[in-house]
């Protein structure tokens, strides 16, 4: 039987590849190969096991928190006030949907990474070419590969003529890759297996044959397939800390509320229906059941104005995670850079130039020292310029859409663009220095050579390629005869910033010649310069990082790329490449050591999808909060298995698009920036909302259990603290979740993922509101008592002060420690001034209207009784911003 799983094909010689899968290089008989798929099945990613859909509904449901609600809603239902019943039930099942409704991503990242296989193979079967269901494809196959193609399984190459493979999906090399036979040693990284070719990649030029050596999950993307099946989701700080608070919470009020039952009935001797409807009023107002639903508001608002800066949001807690976001674990190519061949630097025998412009757009300048060059060319640069046209045969067009795309190899797109930035005409050229003949580029020569008449009705050779190959042919170069050592000193320092070199030469053949052959690539050239390319770091994320960094945000660089090109492009975005990983040096590595490593490193280099999946985990189990960003197939499980994944959305494969919890439309990794902003602003009018609802759920909750252990009336009775919970619901707490940023937002480090979600500062902040609100609860109904006012005009001027006290309480905490007492806290947010006017409305009609007296029990106030509760809910706003103001002093920067 064959093990395609102990089988490192790339190390073999092919004689043992062929004798190890029992095939030849005429390939399989469709006998032979029909038995092989009846043993090892179809050449697909499995389907993985999902939930059923009632489960995945049902677990909506298994929160404490919702048990709560489930047991307030029961409670008020029986007290036969259906309104309120039902509004908790709208909260129950709107949290349930919007559950229900963003579960599922495993399976369809595994669906996107599926859709990725090729759908049809060009194999030999009984010795004849065929067409075949590349899912039908089995170990031992040989399968012929042509440009365009995508790769069907993983194959061993056979033979191989000029082929180009664009891996830049699975192992981020931003070029395609040059196959040949050779082996490699076992321990060698995927992108330098040369002599593979692996399923899903696409054949760029040239032409190969391969046996298949795996096919469905045993390939490289089936196992990046398991990966993400397999890997679950973290929590989000937010659920983990709620699910802790709602715990925590429903013990307490279990705790509260049975006691207040046995001390109301044994110790105060209260009625039994007295007590049972006064203790379900605590326990209905220790409940913050708007809670909930306020969290989905605020985090669909911030999903709104992300989808508006061009970062759509696939999971709603995504919003809350990009605020509490530690590390940004960024891919290197298509993300930090244009994942375009740019020419940076052309090098000339007497001096050096840069270039401008990033991809493929003919736009740029040349420049001298840092001064621009006039457009008028320089006789050296223009020889250069004419022999990286002339000799090439790629081109650059533009879209319908106005965007440059590339038709042909990166590195020949990136010459013709750079010569177009110099104003020359391609066709022209082309038609006043016609092609004679060719010698292609093949890896035997390291060259490509094409034969032209020159002006004259001369032969000119051009000759562009691998600067130690085009050097051995050169015995001069524009400015005389040829100093090596200073030319590969230049060549060295340009590959020293992680570009890519090429060198261009020619030479005159005499008038007659119109073949070129082997024999005329003599050392007899005349080097015209090189030419350094790499693909560029984008402006914007030069800047995203820097903001990212300021805002006390890590931004570690995971890159396919050798360590060279990603020490330059590090340094040019300004991360820290001093140090820098290599995916052979965490091959190595165990956890604990890889752990130690991520506590200094910034630019991980060579990494394969497992290191990447590694590094992830290896940096949460330091105490960071993750974010992966990427845009391939091997980004998608480091994705999914991050506390918040990232992908591109326009360069991005669907398997990472799918496996991510965000996605950039406009593949710029600045969108992230302002992600993380939203982000911090979400968490900010979560707390915010937090830090309204629970001290005034304290204060209702207190006011009742003061009462009962004091033996007293009670200043506000089930039914009026039903109608506090549901009004104060839908105006107040609504108005907080509109709340926007506040001033230096982006210039705090981020709040930290074992931070508890109440604080010492925050708790404090609940006591002294709480205390406020119940001091003057008790206060406006004791003062209406001694006036000589009944209990029902008591009653309503004690709720009438609780609400003005939120009221004024609600600008308070617009701000955590900033001043409220400016203008713009009372503008700059105009639904708070709607909800307040509609408040007003709301707590008249309480009041006044007959029909509202009749359901809850209240009787009008005189004028009297509003300055007064007027006047307390003054003290009470600055009261607050007196604590506000001591923070500040101690410079005490959030809650």
């Amino acid at each position: 039987m064959i093990n395609i799983q102990d089988s490192p094909s790339h190390a073999l010689p092919l004689p043992e590849v062929l004798d190890t899968f029992d095939t030849q290089k005429t390939g399989l008989s469709s006998d032979v190969a029909l038995a092989r798929l009846r043993m090892v099945g179809e050449n697909r990613l499995p389907q993985s096991s999902a939930k059923s859909m009632w489960l995945r509904l049902a677990l909506q449901f298994h929160n404490p928190l919702i048990y709560v609600l489930m047991v307030a809603g029961i409670a008020t239902f029986m007290l036969h006030d259906y309104v309120d019943a039902g509004v908790i039930a709208a909260v129950i099942i709107i949290n349930a949907l919007i559950g229900f409704v963003q579960e599922g991503k495993a399976e369809e990242a595994l669906k996107a990474v599926r859709s990725l296989m090729a759908t049809r193979a060009k194999v030999l079967r009984d010795g004849q070419h065929a067409d075949i269901d590349a899912s039908l494809l089995v170990p031992g196959d040989v399968v012929i590969l042509e440009p365009g193609d995508l790769v069907p399984a993983d194959l061993r190459l056979m033979q191989v003529k000029n082929c180009f493979v664009m891996e830049a999906a699975l192992t981020g090399e931003s070029v395609p890759v040059e196959k040949n036979i050779d082996i490699v040693a076992v321990e060698a990284p995927v992108a330098e297996r040369l002599c593979m070719a692996y399923s899903s990649t696409l054949v760029t030029a040239g032409y190969a044959h391969g046996v298949v050596v795996a096919t469905g999950k045993q390939t490289e993307i089936g196992k990046i397939g398991t990966m993400v099946s397999d890997e679950q989701s973290l929590e989000t700080p937010l659920t983990r800390r709620l699910g802790l608070f709602a715990k925590q919470v429903t013990l307490l009020i279990l705790i509260i509320g049975v006691f207040s039952f046995a001390f109301g009935y044994w110790v105060r001797q209260m009625p039994l229906l007295d007590l049972f409807v006064a203790v379900v009023g605590l326990v209905v107002a220790a409940i913050p059941e708007g809670l909930p639903a306020i969290v989905a508001i605020v985090l669909a608002i911030g999903t709104r104005v992300m989808a508006k800066n061009k970062a759509i949001v696939r999971r709603l807690a995504a919003v809350e995670t990009l605020g509490s976001v530690t590390v940004i674990c960024s891919d290197k190519t298509g993300t930090l850079t244009c994942n375009q061949m740019t020419a940076v630097t052309v090098i000339l025998p007497e001096q050096t130039l840069n270039v401008s412009g990033v991809g493929y757009a003919p736009k740029g300048d040349f420049f001298k020292k840092g001064d621009r060059l006039d457009v008028t060319l320089a006789h050296d640069l223009e020889s250069l310029l004419m022999c990286a046209t002339l000799c090439n045969d790629a081109g650059v067009q533009q879209n319908e859409e106005g965007a440059w795309e590339l038709i042909g190899d990166p590195t020949e797109g990136a010459l013709q663009t750079l010569a177009a930035k110099a104003g020359i005409d391609k066709l022209n050229l082309h038609q006043r220095y016609p092609r004679l003949d060719c010698i292609p580029f093949e890896s035997e020569h390291q060259y490509m050579a094409t034969l032209h008449h020159s002006r004259t009705g001369e032969g000119v050779v051009l000759l562009k390629g691998a600067p130690e190959t085009v050097l051995a042919h050169c015995q001069r170069d524009l400015s005389g005869p040829l100093d090596l050592e200073r030319w590969e000193a230049r060549m060295t320092e340009a590959a020293n910033r992680g570009e890519r070199v090429l060198a261009l030469a020619r030479r005159i053949l005499p008038t007659n010649s119109t073949t070129l052959s082997m024999a005329a690539m003599d050392d007899n050239f005349e080097l015209l310069g090189m030419v350094g390319m790499l693909d560029p770091p984008r402006a914007e994320a030069m800047a995203a990082v820097a903001e990212c960094q300021a805002a006390g945000l890590r931004v570690v660089m995971i890159t396919g790329d050798h360590a060279i090109t990603a020490s330059a492009i590090a340094k040019q975005i300004g991360l820290n490449a001093s140090a820098i990983l290599s995916g052979e040096q965490i091959e190595k590595m165990d956890d604990g050591e890889l752990r130690e490593q991520m506590k200094t490193v910034d630019v991980i280099s060579r990494a394969s999808p497992q290191h990447k999946l590694r590094l992830v985990k290896a940096l949460q189990s330091l105490g960071e909060l993750v974010a992966m960003t990427g845009d391939g197939v091997n980004d998608a499980p480091a994705i999914k298995v991050a506390d918040i994944g990232v992908a591109m959305g326009n360069k991005g494969t669907a398997a990472a698009r799918e496996a991510a919890d965000l996605v950039l439309t406009d593949d710029n990794f600045a969108t992230i920036s302002n992600a993380v902003k939203e982000g911090r602003v979400v968490l900010d009018n979560i707390k915010k909302s937090m830090l309204f609802i629970l001290p005034t759920d304290v204060a209702e909750a207190g006011v009742i259990l003061l009462a009962i252990l004091g033996g007293l009336s009670l200043p506000i009775t089930a039914s009026q603290i039903l109608w506090i919970n549901t009004v104060t619901a839908v105006t107040f707490s609504l108005a907080i979740a509109f709340e926007r940023p506040e001033r230096g937002v982006m210039q705090r480090p981020p709040r930290l993922p074992t931070e508890p979600l109440i604080t010492k500062l925050f708790a404090t902040r609940i006591i002294v509101v709480s205390a406020l609100l119940m001091a003057f609860t008790f206060t406006a109904f004791e003062w209406e008592l001694s006036r000589g006012h009944s209990l029902a005009m008591s009653r309503t001027a004690a709720v009438n002060m609780l609400i003005l006290c939120q009221m004024a309480y609600l600008f308070n905490v617009k701000y955590f420690t900033h001043s409220s007492m400016r203008i713009s806290a009372f503008i700059e947010n105009r639904i708070t001034l709607v909800v307040c006017g509609v408040m007003i409305v709301l707590q008249a009609l309480f009041t006044y209207s007959p029909w509202m007296q009749s359901v809850f029990s209240t009787e009008p106030i005189d004028v009297a009784s509003w300055l007064f509760i007027l006047a307390f809910a003054i003290l009470m706003f600055l009261v607050i911003e007196l604590e506000k103001a001591v923070l500040r002093t101690f410079k005490v920067q959030v809650l």
